[in-house]
């Protein structure tokens, strides 16, 4: 944790207030709300190899909790279609290059500084609003397929972006970010399963769970079950496959973007203690942060693995 705090510390003194003094503001948001609502991701972010790519790693997944969080902030989807629109609208406006253009707020001006100085895919960009329109009346997925294909659009374009902000551009470092972004991003859905009730979303497909005979009710009360263990599993086992995918690719990965990547030794992490309660989301040991995963995440760091 000092190594760790260390980084840190250097990123705010020498990039955050010498450098990018006239924007600390939305920098700091940015920061803050990615420490708050994505702590694993946060420390990954510390962890990459220059101030310019954890500047505009800040930007990008300041920009995508944003969009995330959307539908858990507002009671019907109209209002969350009209916010996404004015993300949508904001996107296009960062790349007019005219700062008079960005609205007012923290999340746009960070990302209109960051592509003022990197080049970034603005289709990326889009397709993380447009995942999120898509899917902002629904409660529930028909099948894994179309599970997968949710996390590939919300979390793997993450990458993309992020794997730019690092300066690279390789198809073997996308086809990698690919298949850590499925993993990442099922995880992500199993993870939210105690939550379910409140955000009005079952994330275990509506196939998986008619093959098990598991009623949504059942699941919405938070009741622990063999049935539900077996959904899980077999959710899980999805996200296995892609981490092992990925992981197969890092030789063919240049080294210089390896540390985008770090966030695999999150979802190994989360799948092995997933598993050892015998893939039953509502153990209460899944709903505590754990720190285990920090020193493996450090080793791997300095190894420059993922």
């Amino acid at each position: 944790m000092n190594c760790l705090r260390t980084i840190f510390v250097d990123f705010r003194s020498k990039s955050h207030v010498i450098r990018y003094k006239s924007t600390q503001t939305s920098t700091d948001y940015c920061l803050e709300s990615l420490k708050k609502y994505d702590y694993e991701n946060f420390v990954c972010t510390l962890l990459l190899k220059d101030a310019q790519s954890r500047t505009a790693a800040i930007a990008i997944r300041g920009f995508n909790i944003e969009v995330a969080r959307v539908a858990e902030q507002v009671s019907q989807p109209n209002i969350g279609l009209m916010r996404l629109k004015f993300w949508e609208e904001t996107v296009d406006k960062c790349f007019t290059g005219d700062l008079n253009k960005i609205p007012k707020h923290p999340v746009a001006e960070e990302l209109f500084r960051v592509l003022s100085t990197t080049k970034l895919t603005k289709r990326y960009l889009k397709n993380l609003i447009a995942c999120r329109v898509e899917n902002i009346n629904k409660t529930h997925f028909l099948d894994l397929d179309a599970l997968e294909k949710y996390a590939d659009q919300s979390v793997s374009n993450v990458y993309y972006l992020l794997l730019e902000g690092s300066g690279v551009r390789n198809v073997h470092a996308d086809h990698a970010a690919s298949h850590l972004g499925k993993a990442q991003g099922i995880l992500q859905q199993l993870r939210s399963i105690p939550v379910a009730r409140s955000i009005n979303f079952l994330a275990i497909p509506q196939d998986i769970l008619i093959k098990h005979k598991l009623s949504h009710e059942e699941v919405l009360r938070g009741k622990e079950s063999e049935k539900l263990n077996e959904c899980a599993f077999e959710v899980a086992s999805r996200a296995h496959i892609h981490l092992v995918k990925a992981r197969n690719l890092m030789k063919s990965v240049p080294e210089e973007s390896r540390k985008v990547l770090l966030p695999a030794a999150l979802v190994e992490n989360y799948l092995n203690r997933l598993q050892n309660v015998h893939h039953n989301v509502f153990h209460k040991s899944l709903q505590q942060r754990a720190w285990m995963w920090l020193p493996k995440l450090y080793i791997n760091s300095i190894k420059n693995v993922y």
